[in-house]
Formats: C-alpha cells, sequence, structure tokens
C-alpha cells in the first residue's frame, strides 16, 4: 500500500499536553494525528481486598469512548462493559504494573483513566502512551508534596501500533489503514524490551518474517515516542 502522506515506517504527528485540565495532578492530552486521548491519574486510600494487610498497592486503568470520538455516534457503556473495552483496559493496566513498583505507595489503589476524545485507530497505544506520561508526571509530584517518599516508576514504556496492509509492513495505523490490515500489532515497551505484544491475522496466516518486520519498525519508533514523553515531563515539571 502507498501511503499519500507518510513512508511506512513514519509516525503520525505525536503531540502530548502536560496539566490540560487543572485536577487531577497528572493529566495529559495525547494526540496521534487525529487520535485524541485524555489520560489522568489519581490515587484512593484504598486496596482490593485481597491485597489488605500486605502492604503493597495496586494500579487499574479504565477506558472508554466518547459518543462522538466516532462517526456514527458511540453509545456509552452504561450498565455493562462490552468485552473490547474490558481488552483494553486489562492491556493498559498490565503495561503500567509493568514498570510500577506497586509496594512503593502503600496501601493505594492509583486509578487510571483514559477517554478518547476522537478515534482514527491506535487508541489503545495513544493511550497506554499519554497514561505513562501522566503517572510519571502524577508521582513525581506525589514524591515532592512528601505524599510518597519512593519513586515508584522502575523503567519507562510507550506504545504503537502497526500491521500488514496490502503486503507492506506500516507502522503507526490510522482506522482505514488497520480495517485493511491483514495483520495488526500493538506493541508495549521501551525500544529494546517489551511489556506486552499483541499480534493477530486477520482472515489471513502471517510469516515469522513479517512478525520481525513489524517488531523491528515499532521498535525503533517507541524511542522516537519515548523522546516525546520525555520532553512534555521536562515541561511540567
Amino acid at each position: 500500500m502507498s501511503r499519500k502522506n507518510r513512508k511506512p515506517d513514519e509516525l503520525r504527528k505525536i503531540e502530548i499536553i502536560p496539566d490540560f485540565q487543572g485536577v487531577p495532578s497528572g493529566v495529559t492530552l495525547v494526540s496521534f494525528g487525529n487520535t485524541k486521548v485524555l489520560t489522568s491519574v489519581g490515587m484512593d486510600n484504598f486496596v482490593p481486598p485481597y491485597l489488605r494487610g500486605t502492604g503493597t498497592g495496586w494500579l487499574n486503568a479504565e477506558y472508554s469512548i466518547m459518543p462522538y470520538a466516532t462517526v456514527p455516534r458511540n453509545r456509552r457503556e452504561r450498565e455493562k462493559i462490552s468485552g473490547r473495552t474490558q481488552e483494553i483496559q486489562r492491556l493498559i493496566g498490565r503495561s503500567l504494573r509493568c514498570v510500577t513498583d506497586l509496594g512503593a505507595f502503600g496501601e493505594k489503589t492509583v486509578k487510571v483513566d483514559c477517554d478518547v476524545l476522537q478515534a482514527d485507530g491506535g487508541t489503545r497505544t495513544a493511550a497506554i502512551t499519554g497514561a505513562f506520561t501522566a503517572l510519571y508526571i502524577f508521582f513525581k509530584r506525589c514524591q515532592k508534596d512528601r505524599k510518597i517518599f519512593t519513586f515508584p516508576l522502575t523503567g519507562h514504556i510507550a506504545a504503537v501500533s502497526c500491521g500488514i496492509v496490502e503486503g507492506e509492513a506500516l507502522l503507526d495505523l490510522n482506522y482505514e489503514e488497520d480495517y485493511m490490515a491483514s495483520c495488526d500489532m500493538n506493541i508495549v515497551g521501551d525500544g529494546k524490551n517489551f511489556a506486552e505484544i499483541q499480534s493477530s491475522g486477520e482472515e489471513k496466516l502471517f510469516t515469522g518474517a513479517q512478525f520481525g518486520k513489524l517488531t523491528e519498525l515499532a521498535s525503533a519508533a517507541l524511542g522516537d515516542i519515548i523522546a516525546i514523553q520525555n520532553r512534555a515531563i521536562k515541561s511540567a515539571l
């Protein structure tokens, strides 16, 4: 597939705006092209029952798509969330816990909210990228305010999508490209190490060589995304 405005290994324009809202103390608006996700971080003074008395905290994530993030209008999930939403929430939570020392903030629960304001492919990877940035800022401010004494993050992650479209490996798929992909992949990591790799074929098998090419594309891009995260973090702190 020949892209009109981007090379196969080129990211969309990425922007991370910290402190998009005044409350809570960790919030970012992240844009991957036309995909825009608001990520917010807060902390509650309790943990799930099975963690009480352990001295260990917890981190979980919630994900939602605003009604007019898509056309036609997306219905709000008021009573029961879909399987897709549950899957994405678990992915975000797992990815962030992978680089978080849950014992560093005691028996508290860190809540990460990811709200998709505009969807054009790659919403889950944008959410992870923005959520990590917001989480970093949140923990640094908690440490400064002496709400915690040890910085809990043990690593740095970002996320990006990629896929095989008409036989070609493409990075950072928009909605149209994702719809046409015979294989799509979401990769979370730091460019050298991975927190998670999700890959699936769509009505067609994909080869080991294609898997390797996609992993290579994403790994190279993660370093660029992390540089953007770091600039946003620096501007906020």
